[in-house]
């Protein structure tokens, strides 16, 4: 058994530079936990796999292709392969995200 602790995980360096931190990492898919501070966000990016995206703190501002809506803690948000997507927070209070991309992309995704 592999126990992981979100923040006992270095943080990743990724072209958005904001705490996104690697929790598990297979062929079958990837799982990263990112916390956004107030006022910052992800660059807009297309990924070459599906995506979800769990709120598990906070309030975040999802954009999946030219849609964009606020979504709250405990809700998943879906957003299909090579669609431009991002997250913001708009917020006062930290957010934190559980992303899994299913499965694991073998391209980069692509920034903006």
């Amino acid at each position: 058994m592999e126990i992981v602790n979100v923040f006992e995980t270095g943080v990743v360096d990724t072209p958005h530079k904001v705490d996104v931190r690697k929790l598990y990492d297979q062929e079958s898919a990837q799982v990263m936990h990112i916390t956004l501070q107030p006022n910052e966000s992800l660059k807009p990016h297309i990924t070459p796999v599906d995506v979800f995206f769990y709120v598990l703190e906070g309030t975040v501002d999802v954009r999946i292709g030219d849609e964009t809506v606020s979504v709250s803690k405990d809700c998943l948000v879906e957003s299909p392969k090579d669609i431009v997507h991002n997250l913001s927070n708009s917020s006062n209070a930290i957010t934190r995200i559980l992303v899994v991309k299913a499965p694991k992309p073998v391209a980069k995704s692509r920034v903006l």
